[in-house]
């Protein structure tokens, strides 16, 4: 486990309510560890980390090529290869836009979807199995902590 927020004297002095918490170090490392999930999920599966991140986005809603260039920050260009990749595995395919023909949308396949349920099965299965360890009364609490930390990250966009 990471040491955690520690308070330097500015954010003491501008945050003083800000002190160093056994939760606070429990979010951190949370966050770090997201952080570093997609590539190891990437490695694993062995495709790229934008191919990781194209399945995610893909899986929420079919886009097309542009469209997904957007939500990775590349260019269309790269958006393009990253398809072609996803094609080439069998995860995607594209088919004609449904409002306009001159235009595609990428849509994860069910080979695609039951990759990604592979690649995430034992997180899925470890965190089901920690909330139902909890009681209702203490899933309650986390809820409103997470909550609440989405929030004050949110706050960041």
């Amino acid at each position: 486990m990471t040491a955690g927020p520690s308070p330097s004297p500015e954010m003491s002095s501008r945050v003083p309510e800000w002190r160093s918490t056994g939760t606070l170090a429990a979010l951190q490392e949370l966050l770090d560890v997201a952080g570093s999930a997609p590539e190891a999920v990437a490695r694993r599966a062995g495709i790229s980390t934008s191919e990781v991140h194209s399945m995610r986005l893909l899986s929420q809603s079919p886009m097309g090529p542009v469209e997904l260039a957007r939500h990775l920050g590349v260019t269309s260009a790269a958006s393009s290869g990253v398809v072609d990749r996803l094609v080439a595995h069998g995860h995607a395919e594209r088919r004609p836009h449904p409002a306009d023909g001159r235009r595609t949308v990428v849509v994860v396949t069910e080979q695609g979807r039951a990759a990604v349920i592979g690649w995430l099965l034992p997180m899925f299965q470890a965190l089901a199995a920690l909330d139902q360890s909890l009681s209702e009364v203490e899933r309650a609490v986390v809820e409103r902590y997470l909550t609440g930390a989405v929030e004050a990250l949110r706050s960041l966009l």
